[in-house]
């Protein structure tokens, strides 16, 4: 098995710090438990000819520690008001600490602007050339890879656009036009980190490596190739979320989706309050750091919801992408208060209870129709 970004499981610690390879179960007892990949790996061993060095064999831990790293980097910020909170983000960055002006990105609305003298298209021009392009197309392009579901990633990308214009009374930053909103991030944006994700699985499925040792490469362009390849998985398979399988499975493929937009609401409440600017160092790290996490957590996720067994558990990422998740949010809730006062807009709140009634009778109509079934199957 290959576990990224390198091989995990199959090595193990010999003489002189070399990787041996092992012949074992991989999924019970290896790469931390799990086997996992960018995306996901299929469950088949690969055949290794020759000891290879490389530092996989000590990433387990370490690939653990630095998912416990934010969670404790956040849990220390409880006991500290938002004043010393921010002051303390100063050691972190020196250009931190000031109040940041937010863009509302709903301000004019126009296609065209006739009175601006150098640029009629001026807010096109603008949109167009902020920052904010680029993360959302690296951005789903990341969520491609990892979820590997058309229909899925097309629920994230209009949910969150959703979420943008529930809290667009509480971060300016989400005051969007309608053309920004639809055309900009999920007709173009979104679509071409989707399109592009997904075929940069399509192109790695089924693909698979020859493992021929560095010793034996006839070449140096050979070895480079093999030392390169070192950190890619051996082999892509597909994961499958079947969200209609039955009410349980749809509750639970939602769990994930709420997560995922959670995760990417925080990172936008974080700035707001801790006043951590878009193009911060730190911004890029933890969304850096997030992906590298949630790699192993929706492998774990999606083995979890693939297993037939009457008794099974959640992964440890899973959990551990809960808690940072949470803790998180509850910094956001702590830092938050006092900062917003603009209330919900009522048609904003009967919506969502609207919204939420009708997802509550929709899973009882359908696990009512699921008994009938099982009933006269059983008659």
């Amino acid at each position: 098995f290959n576990c990224f970004p390198f091989q995990l499981g199959e090595w193990s610690s010999g003489p002189g710090g070399r990787c041996l390879p092992q012949q074992r179960d991989i999924y019970q007892e290896g790469c931390l438990g799990y086997d996992c990949g960018v995306p996901r790996l299929l469950h088949t061993p690969g055949t290794i000819n020759d000891t290879y060095s490389a530092p996989s064999c000590f990433l387990a831990p370490g690939a653990w520690a630095g998912g416990c790293l934010p969670c404790c980097s956040h849990l220390s910020s409880f006991p500290e008001n938002r004043d010393d909170a921010r002051r303390f983000m100063k050691h972190l960055s020196p250009d931190l600490g000031v109040e940041l002006p937010e863009r509302s990105y709903g301000a004019d609305c126009r296609l065209y602007v006739p009175e601006n003298p150098k640029n009629k298209f001026i807010n096109i021009y603008e949109t167009l050339f902020d920052e904010f392009v680029v993360a959302h197309v690296l951005g789903w392009w990341g969520k491609a890879v990892m979820i590997r579901n058309q229909a899925l990633l097309w629920v994230l990308s209009i949910g969150f656009e959703l979420m943008e214009l529930t809290f667009r009374h509480m971060l300016p930053n989400f005051n969007e036009c309608w053309w920004d909103s639809i055309i900009l991030d999920i007709l173009i944006c979104n679509w071409f980190g989707i399109w592009a994700g997904m075929h940069t699985v399509r192109y790695f499925d089924g693909k698979t490596y020859e493992w021929v040792g560095l010793s034996r490469q006839p070449s140096i362009m050979g070895k480079v190739k093999r030392s390169l390849s070192q950190f890619t998985p051996a082999q892509w398979d597909k994961d499958q979320w079947q969200p209609f399988m039955g009410p349980l499975r749809f509750i639970q493929v939602l769990f994930l989706c709420v997560v995922f937009m959670m995760v990417e609401l925080n990172t936008f409440f974080l700035k707001f309050c801790l006043w951590i600017p878009p193009r911060n160092p730190l911004v890029v790290y933890r969304l850096i750091l997030w992906w590298l996490i949630a790699i192993p957590t929706i492998r774990e996720y999606n083995s979890y919801l693939q297993d037939s067994k009457p008794v099974k558990k959640v992964g440890a990422f899973c959990w551990l992408s809960v808690a940072i998740c949470i803790v998180e949010l509850l910094i956001c809730m702590k830092f938050g208060h006092g900062l917003f006062h603009d209330p919900m807009p009522t048609w904003l709140i009967i919506f969502w209870r609207s919204a939420g009634i009708a997802f509550v009778i929709f899973l009882l109509a359908w696990s009512w129709r699921n008994h009938q079934k099982f009933r006269r199957k059983n008659l």
